[in-house]
């Protein structure tokens, strides 16, 4: 076991053109295997199912994860207390939980450890800056106790929040990676990839890019032009994507959660192992060196990016040895027309059929166009009224 801070640092690994391969969205893993309610999608399972999450992080250590970013996404207090979320563990017992959990399977492996907040309920809900930065600050507070490797401000749909998050996290001498949950249209104010990453670079993010909310190809393309906006100022940065492992050719710059099948019946849009190779090669030559996934990625996913990249890399990963590289292990299959899908070719030519007679290929977005200081995005801690709800039903119905 290597001891804390004994590992070359992200930045290090980075800057000598290596590829730091993430891991993947761990809500909705947890969700489909019973430990998070979708909705709230906070991360409580890190302390009242800590094998759950222990399990999962070993998993995609296994399948080629240089980093095990702490489960702490949505763990701010605003958040956990938001529409009648009522826990039994406080935001910092959580962050710490989730914090040893992720530095006791780092350090089974070559990974680093990186502590993670998000978007806010406050922002929403228009208060202060000030206000914003004293909640990132305490769950900051949790990370440097717990000596994380780095930071990462992520799932961010303004700009703004993220450069609030950025400078309260720069504050602790840790390198910063930052990514906004946005697609080629830019944030939820329109500001362009290119002016966002601008904006995080001055702020002081080290590392800028995207996760969530969009498919690898849509993320790939956004982080391009990222990449182009900071160059074009004259400054410098490393480049990140963390996509989903969902097709998504019909959604807004609002994302995934606009589609109709968000959250329960996503499964048909899921991308194949195969797709995932075509995803790491194409953020590679976009020069995208931290790759890894979000909502959707297992890590068979992670896997294949690993897989594909192991030339770069010089390694294959320890759950390599169950798979058979472009489905060589068919070979040994007692079917022979299953034996003679064991190639690369066979592979990259299939269209996956959907089973699914008279589906659309695509779906109408809902598009309701909020964002923040709308009236219907303030926040509070009570639970949703069914008062609250009938005229959002009529409005959805009426879209549908």
């Amino acid at each position: 076991m290597a001891p804390v801070g004994s590992k070359r640092g992200v930045l290090e690994r980075l800057g000598a053109g290596e590829v730091v391969i993430g891991d993947g969205g761990f809500v909705f893993a947890l969700e489909k295997r019973g430990y998070v309610k979708a909705g709230p999608w906070t991360p409580e399972a890190a302390a009242e199912h800590p094998e759950a999450v222990r399990q999962l992080h070993r998993e995609f250590l296994r399948a080629g994860s240089n980093v095990m970013q702490t489960f702490t996404f949505y763990a701010s207090d605003d958040k956990l207390e938001n529409r009648g979320n009522k826990l039994t563990f406080t935001g910092q017992q959580i962050n710490e939980a989730a914090c040893d959990l992720a530095r006791e399977v780092a350090n089974e492996g070559d990974a680093l450890v990186a502590g993670g907040v998000s978007q806010t309920p406050s922002y929403l809900s228009c208060k202060s800056e000030d206000e914003v930065k004293k909640i990132f600050k305490k769950q900051i507070d949790v990370f440097i106790k717990k000596n994380v490797d780095f930071l990462i401000a992520e799932y961010f749909e303004h700009v703004e929040e993220a450069e609030w998050a950025v400078q309260v996290l720069k504050a602790t001498g840790k390198p910063v990676a930052a990514t906004l949950c946005i697609g080629p249209e830019g944030d939820m104010h329109g500001v362009t990839p290119g002016e966002c990453a601008v904006r995080l670079v001055k702020a002081g993010a080290d590392i800028v890019g995207v996760n969530c909310h969009f498919d690898p190809m849509t993320c790939v393309k956004t982080v391009a032009m990222m990449k182009a906006g900071v160059e074009k100022a004259g400054l410098k940065a490393h480049y990140m994507t963390q996509p989903l492992a969902y097709h998504t050719p019909d959604c807004s710059c609002q994302g995934f959660i606009d589609l109709p099948e968000f959250p329960f019946a996503l499964e048909p849009r899921i991308l194949t192992r195969w797709d995932m190779q075509h995803y790491a090669r194409e953020a590679y030559k976009a020069g995208i060196r931290y790759i890894g996934g979000c909502c959707g990625f297992e890590p068979y996913h992670i896997r294949a990016v690993a897989e594909e990249l192991a030339t770069e890399r010089g390694t294959l990963p320890e759950a390599s040895e169950k798979h058979g590289m472009w489905g060589s292990g068919l070979e040994m299959h007692t079917k022979p027309w299953v034996r003679a899908r064991a190639r690369r070719d066979y592979w990259e030519r299939l269209k996956p059929a959907s089973g699914r007679p008279l589906c659309p290929s695509m779906s109408t977005p809902d598009s309701w166009g909020v964002t923040k200081g709308h009236a219907e995005l303030m926040q509070h801690k009570e639970a949703t009224t069914a008062e609250e709800l009938r005229p959002l039903f009529q409005k959805a119905d009426c879209k549908h």
